[in-house]
Parts: structure tokens; C-alpha cells; sequence
């Protein structure tokens, strides 16, 4: 069956948008209230989201004496926020995986397991990122 050519197959999503009240300062002002919600949640609740935001609440002191530079800086909070970031997306996807499948279940695993490879690739450059700015900053 071939997906209609008109645009019809958006339809929906043109009138969601178009709705009165759902868009501008409103619909920021809900979205920053959801996302305030996501991080109390996440730090009242997940232990790798409670260590990560204690780890950026050291390193920010710390990157202004490690930081040579503006965009080392911008390097060096950046990649803890990448960081940040992709626990909380680990932490989603393992939540929605439990709340559709509470039962262990070989393909739930294999989906936690990807997600938590993501977080491990974000560690490794937050890593990197960090012992290049080391290695600039007292041997170079």
C-alpha cells in the first residue's frame, strides 16, 4: 500500500501545530517544566545520574583553572553535559523497557545493553576530552 502524495499523511501534525495555546512562551514555559521535572526525577532516583552531577559539580571549578582557553572550556563542560545527557536518555529508554516489559526478555536486554554502550562511548570521549586538556594544559 503506497502512502498517499497530497500530504494527508502529515495532516495530523499540521493541526496539532496550528492548535491556539500550543505554541510560542506557553508551550516553552511546559516544556521547561518537564524537563525541570526530568531532572529532579532523575536525581532523586537513578545512582549514575546522582554520581555524573556530582562529577560536573567538581569539574566546573576545576575546568576554569584546567582551561587555557574559551573552547577548551567549552570542550571540557561540554562533554560532561553530553554526558549528562545520554544517562538520562539510558535512563529513559531502561524505564519505557520495564514499564512494556517488567519480565526479563532477551530482546529488553539486548535494547538496555545498546543504550548503556551509548553512555559508555559519551564516557570515553568526556575522558579523552578531559586528559587532552590535562596533557595541554601542564605538558605542552
Amino acid at each position: 500500500m503506497d502512502a498517499p502524495t497530497d500530504g494527508t499523511e502529515y495532516k495530523h501534525l499540521q493541526e496539532q501545530s496550528a492548535l491556539p495555546g500550543k505554541g510560542g512562551l506557553a508551550r516553552i514555559g511546559r516544556a521547561f517544566l518537564n524537563t525541570v521535572g526530568g531532572f529532579r526525577e532523575g536525581l532523586a532516583t537513578e545512582a549514575a545520574i546522582k554520581q555524573e552531577a556530582f562529577l560536573v559539580l567538581i569539574a566546573l571549578p576545576v575546568s576554569f583553572f584546567l582551561a587555557t582557553n574559551l573552547w577548551i572550556w567549552a570542550a571540557l563542560m561540554g562533554s560532561l553535559i553530553l554526558l549528562l545527557a545520554a544517562e538520562f536518555l539510558n535512563t529513559a529508554i531502561e524505564r519505557l523497557c520495564n514499564h512494556l516489559h517488567p519480565e526479563k526478555h532477551e530482546a529488553i536486554k539486548v535494547t538496555k545493553d545498546l543504550a548503556s554502550a551509548g553512555v559508555f562511548c559519551v564516557i570515553a570521549l568526556t575522558a579523552l576530552i578531559w586528559i587532552v586538556a590535562v596533557i595541554d594544559r601542564f605538558w605542552a
